[in-house]
């Protein structure tokens, strides 16, 4: 069994609105309303003057339950959507290891699922933790990312990207926390492609991206032995409201509670967003001992993941 021990979240100083970013990368007045107004988008968060490695050490610092226990971190991972992320032979992982005194730690990047690469994560550090069958071993999870090319900014008719990041503290077994139920992923293969897809593909992925996540979501569901009408939130990744609100429509789940707040003003931090919405969340009350919630990421690749925990 996997458990969240504790969860921080960061996002970083400065706000720019989406439509400094559009200028940039060439969008319409048209297009910025439709992701303004269809969307909900309307800013992000960036910091100019961060490392990669200050991000991911400001993403850590926010667990103060981290603090004093260092060294029973054994993993220390960093969930990731790109995967050239600094030039030879800069490591922005290894230097946050160093400045967060977790030298000893085995630390690690996962970009596999791309922005569903973060509950990958979870799963991987669980099974990792429980093959060492020590009770006292933890798992750090890092999240968060720079969007540091218009490349990587904005997905077409999707989103923007933002530099929000978040760090989850993680061990094996019962005894606190909150308790890992189900974990369900699949990838579609034929949509390997990405962003570079040719767009008779490109209009297929859309024709198949509810239904698929509406399986996986039904699929985490039933293995977590709970079902919609039980479930207190969904913590999605920032992509839209509106691709929320279509897909609650489809499943028949109410969409006041699939936890949207963030979207607006944070955008789709990569890896980062489940994790920073279940931080609002939790701190706005959202959440009661022994309530049901999902969480779920599509990764460009395309990768649909869910996972089920109790709080």
């Amino acid at each position: 069994m996997t458990a969240l021990e504790a969860v921080s979240a960061y996002l970083p100083p400065d706000a720019v609105p989406i439509d400094d970013i559009g200028a940039r990368i060439g969008q319409t007045p048209r297009q910025l309303r439709l992701y303004k107004r269809f969307h909900g988008l309307s800013e992000v968060r960036y910091g100019p003057e961060q490392s990669l490695a200050d991000l991911m050490v400001s993403a850590a610092s926010g667990l103060t339950d981290l603090s004093g226990r260092e060294h029973r971190v054994r993993y220390l991972v960093h969930a990731r959507t790109l995967q050239t992320v600094a030039p030879y032979p800069a490591n922005p992982l290894h230097e946050a290891r160093r400045r967060l005194g977790l030298e000893h730690a085995s630390a690690f990047t996962l970009t596999e699922h791309a922005c569903a690469s973060g509950l990958l994560a979870v799963d991987l550090i669980g099974r990792l933790l429980r093959a060492d069958g020590d009770p006292d071993a933890l798992g750090l999870l890092i999240t968060g990312e720079k969007a540091f090319t218009p490349l990587v900014q904005h997905i077409p008719d999707t989103t923007y990207m933002g530099e929000g990041g978040a760090a989850v503290l993680l061990r094996a077994g019962d005894g606190g926390g909150d308790t890992l139920r189900s974990y369900v992923s699949r990838t579609r293969g034929e949509f390997a492609a990405g962003l570079w897809m040719d767009p008779e593909s490109s209009s297929r992925f859309q024709e198949v991206y509810e239904t698929t996540l509406a399986e996986v979501i039904a699929q985490a569901l039933e293995e977590a032995g709970t079902g919609l009408e039980e479930l207190r939130l969904i913590l999605p990744h920032n992509v839209n409201r509106h691709s929320w609100r279509r897909l609650c429509k489809r499943m028949g789940y109410p969409a006041e509670q699939a936890f949207l707040d963030n979207v607006s003003w944070v955008g789709h931090c990569f890896c980062a967003d489940p994790f920073i919405n279940y931080r609002s969340a939790v701190d706005s009350g959202f959440l009661r001992s022994g309530d049901y919630y999902l969480m779920a990421a599509v990764g460009l690749g395309a990768t649909f993941s869910a996972m089920v925990f109790q709080h």
